[in-house]
């Protein structure tokens, strides 16, 4: 039987050891406001203003109903918004751009942060208007003065980038702790991140474990990941936590984060955090490898020589080698094992991975 956590040890602790010193936030959305520029008809501004808080009247203020409600998304941070703001989002995801934004401007103006948020979103995708950085800048700026925890968090990623908005590092760091705080999940990720870079050793993975967990039950892979190799490497956590953390390490797995596939694979066949399942890991492995994962290719290749989880296979262990190499990674026993194939299997390896595309 092989075991290979020690082999992959950079992996397991890559969110808990390798965050740098300063505050680099990773937009875990996969998008910071880059977007090419949407070709759609301008709408002709109203000239904006600088707004004061948003104390409108209550009709505007009052609660939606529980219809309304169960649209809000994840990262509204339940901001009480009146009827007629939820008629800008419904048009804003509907793909009414023009229309969103004309309901929009109006409680901007008066400060509502919501909407603020929502007009900084539309600028800065070029939905509806021309893409400008430097209004959607603006706005984002209004909102997350005004407690918006999205815009905090979009804000914060624009001043640590620095193409968009000037650097501000020190900024940047207050508002990504108080979009943490207010309940924003890919923001409480990132901070969470900074303060295990920040605070080495336990006492930051003690500061930072609530908002890692809470980022994590609001389904950001990146923070599933991280709490499965928080939960079963530390020391001080409790063995229900500990049981917890192949569950958290399948939900990242299953949501495609590929390094997340790779670490599931190896935790089921070599049993951590639960019971062997070896055709299961398998499956987990070459998922990874397909992703482009360089590790689990060269690990599929292992497992098609020893039959793990699968009828052994020498064309595909070659394939899977070949291609891991191209990728610089280089492996002596399996160099061994593909000088050993025939001719004619080294070929059909070979042709075999001419066909893969990564």
């Amino acid at each position: 039987m092989i075991y290979w956590r020690e082999a992959c040890i950079a992996s397991i602790m890559l969110i808990i050891c390798s965050v740098g010193a300063s505050a680099q936030f990773v937009p875990v959305e996969g998008k910071d406001g880059e977007g090419s520029p949407a070709e759609t008809p301008k709408l002709k501004m109203l000239k904006t203003i600088r707004s004061a808080p948003f104390t409108g009247p209550p009709s505007i203020t009052e609660k939606t109903d529980s219809a309304l409600d169960e649209e809000k998304s994840a990262d509204d941070d339940k901001t009480q918004i009146g009827e007629d703001a939820w008629l800008a989002f419904s048009a804003f995801q509907r793909g009414q751009y023009i229309t969103a934004m004309e309901l929009a401007l109006p409680r901007a103006q008066l400060g509502d942060p919501a909407a603020q948020t929502l007009i900084a979103e539309l600028f800065a995708e070029g939905f509806g208007v021309g893409r400008s950085m430097d209004d959607a800048v603006f706005w984002y700026d209004q909102a997350a003065k005004n407690g918006d925890a999205s815009a905090q968090y979009k804000l914060a990623l624009l001043l640590t980038n620095g193409k968009y908005a000037e650097k501000d590092e020190k900024r940047a760091r207050e508002l990504m702790q108080k979009s943490a705080e207010g309940g924003n999940p890919k923001a409480q990720f990132n901070y969470a991140q900074l303060l295990v870079s920040e605070r080495p050793g336990p006492k930051g993975i003690e500061d930072a474990l609530p908002f890692f967990e809470s980022a994590a039950a609001r389904g950001i892979p990146d923070a599933q990941y991280a709490l499965s190799q928080i939960y079963v490497n530390e020391i001080d956590v409790s063995e229900q936590k500990r049981a917890l953390a192949r569950r958290h390490l399948i939900s990242a797995a299953r949501a495609g984060y590929d390094t997340a596939r790779l670490d599931l694979a190896i935790w089921l066949i070599d049993g951590v955090g639960g019971d062997r399942d070896f055709e299961a890991g398998f499956e987990w492995m070459r998922l990874a490898a397909l992703k482009g994962n360089v590790i689990a290719q060269n690990r599929l290749a292992h497992l098609y020589i020893q039959a793990i989880g699968t009828v052994g296979n020498p064309i595909e262990a070659g394939r899977w080698y070949i291609v891991s190499r191209r990728a610089g990674l280089e492996d002596p026993s399996l160099e061994d094992f593909y000088q050993g194939l025939t001719a004619d299997e080294q070929k059909r390896s070979l042709e075999a991975a001419n066909l893969m595309r990564f």
